[in-house]
């Protein structure tokens, strides 16, 4: 029998000191997020009970309160045996707090409630959404906006501000017995929290280094001296001595130098004293228009000294060109949150997708009880939800990222009847969003994506005679059509699907509504049967679908064709049937024949999601990315797989030095789990410039290893490339662990001294977790 030992009971004195400290720390924390005295973050602070909401028959009280650090909230549980850790979450893992009946378990099971009472919890990974009912109005309100003023001040603080909050939290955490002092074992303690591994000696010589009191514990001034010799930045200290004087400041005229010689930039004369104001913490340095080594790490920590050029975060590409010169970030089987055969639907999916800048969504159609249709993954037993619902979600998401059209891709097998239910749920609930005519009587090739702002799009099948956009040529009394059915669906490569195609018999025609076809305008979906004969050109708003087998058999053995195909056509890619994980394949090699329509599971995270939306990251997230010129001329000759002389751009070599890595996450919880990192560097694009090389492995540091290793990449067709960077946890006698990755366009790379601010495996920023790169390109020869 195990035995636990009692922590000794404090008396009321010791817990009244312990409950004023608690109380001091909150504060200064809420002074760092600059929330001194804030209402709602007392109310936190002091925590509340609300009704947490599972299902119809699941509605039960718990406390919830925001924990000293103002960065976790620990929750009450009732589970027997749960373990302390699995009560608190993070403020940092929240994507959003919706107020109101706006989750799909809040509009199920608290229709009952008042709107005003109710407010949900969205969090970043898939964990599922935290439906809760407050008391009243007030407590309600108090959570909604304390939240959002604590996830707002949290991410505009400075990185060097996010370090100190960090490590004063984790002090805090190592101080056991509460006393505000540190004694040798917290001290290393400590050093494992914030994943560094210190043998006793150098702890032993760290501790007694910075106990100028020789009392054997550290405190106040003690414990500062300690965080100044743990985040000692000595490769930037270094960096800033060339270009400073002997009084330690950076005058303006050697930042100008130091931009122009290392960081490449052009503007360097008007950056500088903008750089000095922006990020110079000390007043007789900015006054002095210099800057100190805090500065320069400020800056160097900052979006202007981000590795991705943050001229890009905004959209400054052309927008002004057809639909089908641009790629398109879309999702494939949208209403999935997991697998394809088993897994639940819900309008959550299609939330993610739209706030993670999705632009084109796709609908399984399927006839539902009460006349109305459902959505789910046909033959399978995944869940279903009701079309009108997932219309409503996108109505309300559509434009929150971008400004730019959203596509409905629907693969229809409904009823006639329902079809209809179809075209008026999205006439009566998109309204003006959805687009019902030609823009400008366009008939002849595709509008842009400005001219397209704020509308949606439906994908589909047309009825034949009313093929011409602009609709004169249709036949408007036509009530219903057989066109071919499109069955995605029927392709997936497993036996239970198959015996149930089998039972139900499966027609190769449907019958097509008017009413419905009317909704198409601009992307008819067709049957694909070659690339066309230039004598009889196929209308521009004909598009095919393509499994990805199919479409990469294309690429490989008529690239050009594919390319000039693509130039006026739109090209919808799809996962091949074989894949009922939900797993992904590689989008470049279609990016690179043109496709535009490129369709991932936005639920599954690995390489091929990284890549995607590290291309998508350009352009201002907006989800649409301007193809290159030789990708959109019609005379272009070019071939992926057969490069050859050509304007494809200059050919470019990448040298590339890993200098060190900041604040790596734990991968593995345990206290003695210590990271052994190493990056990798990948090269994504044109078949001879895919490459990968790695650093060695630090062994037990992840606080602050250090690399100082070069490498050098030759890149073909910059404008098609893509740079990972990729940090594992090594193991050796297993898969190493994820730690982070950051993925950009070859394009978008910034020279010089540059941070990577790494992302975590659903694509999420880390708060403080950073490479530190040394980036130059040159032209080859």
């Amino acid at each position: 029998m195990r035995c636990i030992r009692r922590q000794p009971r404090r008396s009321a004195s010791q817990e009244s000191v312990l409950l004023e400290q608690s109380r001091r720390v909150a504060a200064l924390n809420g002074i760092r997020l600059g929330l001194k005295d804030d209402k709602d973050l007392k109310f936190l602070l002091k925590g509340s009970q609300l009704l947490k909401v599972k299902s119809g028959s699941w509605r039960k009280e718990r406390f919830y309160k925001l924990q000293e650090d103002c960065k976790t909230i620990w929750q009450e549980s009732k589970k027997v045996l749960r373990s302390p850790e699995s009560q608190i979450f993070s403020i940092e893992d929240i994507r959003d707090v919706r107020s109101g009946h706006k989750t799909e378990g809040m509009e199920k099971y608290a229709k009952d409630v008042p709107e005003y009472r109710c407010f949900s919890i969205i969090f970043k990974d898939q964990r599922k959404n935290l439906d809760l009912i407050a008391s009243s109005e007030d407590d309600a309100n108090h959570w909604i906006s304390g939240l959002a003023k604590i996830i707002a001040h949290s991410n505009s603080m400075n990185q060097k501000q996010k370090l100190q909050h960090w490590i004063h939290t984790c002090l805090r955490k190592a101080d056991k017995n509460k006393d505000n002092k540190m004694s040798l074992k917290e001290l290393k303690d400590f050093l494992k929290e914030v994943n560094i591994e210190v043998d006793d000696y150098h702890a032993k010589k760290i501790f007694q280094h910075c106990d100028k009191s020789k009392t054997e514990a550290l405190e106040d001034d003690e414990i500062e001296e300690f965080y100044k010799i743990l985040t000692e930045r000595k490769e930037i200290d270094n960096i800033f001595q060339k270009y400073s004087d002997a009084e330690g400041f950076m005058s303006c005229q050697n930042l100008v130098r130091f931009l122009y010689e290392m960081q490449q930039e052009e503007d360097a004369v008007v950056a500088a004293p903008a750089l000095i104001q922006r990020y110079e913490p000390n007043e007789r340095a900015k006054r002095g228009n210099a800057m100190t080594k805090d500065g320069f790490l400020m800056y160097l920590l900052s979006d202007d000294g981000n590795i991705f050029n943050p001229v890009h975060r905004k959209v400054y590409q052309d927008m002004t060109q057809p639909l089908s010169h641009y790629l398109v970030s879309s999702s494939h089987n949208t209403y999935l949150m997991e697998d394809q055969l088993t897994g639940p639907s819900s309008t959550e999916a299609y939330i993610r997708a739209l706030t993670k800048g999705c632009r084109c969504v796709e609908l399984d159609c399927w006839d539902g009880p009460n006349s109305e249709p459902i959505i789910y993954h046909g033959y399978t037993l995944t869940s279903k939800i009701l079309f009108s619902d997932v219309i409503k979600a996108i109505k309300n998401y559509a434009f929150k990222t971008s400004p730019y059209p959203v596509i409905i891709s629907l693969e229809n097998h409904c009823s006639v009847d329902q079809q209809k239910v179809m075209a008026q749920h999205m006439t009566t609930i998109l309204q003006d969003m959805l687009l019902v005519a030609p823009v400008d009587g366009n008939k002849s090739q595709f509008p842009s994506p400005e001219q397209l702002k704020g509308k949606i799009l439906v994908k589909g099948k047309k009825l034949s005679r009313q093929e011409d956009p602009s609709g004169t040529n249709g036949n408007n009394n036509l009530e219903a059509e057989d066109v071919s059915d499109e069955d995605e669906a029927a392709e997936i490569e497993d036996e239970s699907v198959k015996t149930e195609i089998q039972q139900k018999g499966k027609s190769d025609t449907l019958k097509l509504a008017k009413e419905l076809s009317d909704t198409v305008v601009y992307c008819k979906s067709v049957h694909f049967n070659g690339f066309e004969d230039p004598s009889h050109p196929r209308a521009f708003y004909e598009m095919s679908s393509f499994s990805e087998s199919k479409a990469l058999k294309l690429a490989q053995e008529s690239g050009t064709s594919f390319i000039h195909h693509n130039i006026r056509h739109l090209s919808r890619i799809y996962p091949a049937g074989w894949r009922t994980d939900s797993s992904n394949y590689n989008p470049v090699d279609l990016w690179n024949v043109g496709c535009q329509i490129v369709a991932l599971n936005f639920q599954t995270a690995g390489t091929e999601m990284d890549v995607y939306q590290g291309r998508f990251r350009d352009n201002g997230f907006s989800g649409y990315v301007l193809k290159p010129e030789f990708l959109r001329d019609e005379q272009t000759k070019f071939n992926p797989k057969s490069i050859t002389e050509g304007t494809w751009g200059t050919k470019k070599k990448l040298l590339l030095k890993i200098i060190s890595g900041q604040q790596l996450p734990k991968v593995n919880k345990s206290k003695n789990s210590i990271v052994d990192p190493k990056v990798t560097i990948e090269i994504h694009g044109v078949q001879q410039d895919n490459n990968k090389k790695q650093t060695k492995v630090i062994e037990n540091n992840g606080f602050n290893p250090k690399w100082d290793e070069e490498f050098t990449f030759d890149v073909e067709i910059p404008a098609l490339a893509l740079v990972r960077f990729v940090v594992e946890d090594f193991d050796m006698s297993t898969k190493n662990d994820f730690i982070g990755q950051y993925t950009l366009p070859f394009t978008s790379l910034k020279q010089g001294y540059r941070h990577i601010h790494l992302l975590t495996k659903n694509g999420d920023p880390y708060s403080s977790s950073t490479l530190f790169v040394y980036i130059n390109i040159q032209d080859c020869d």
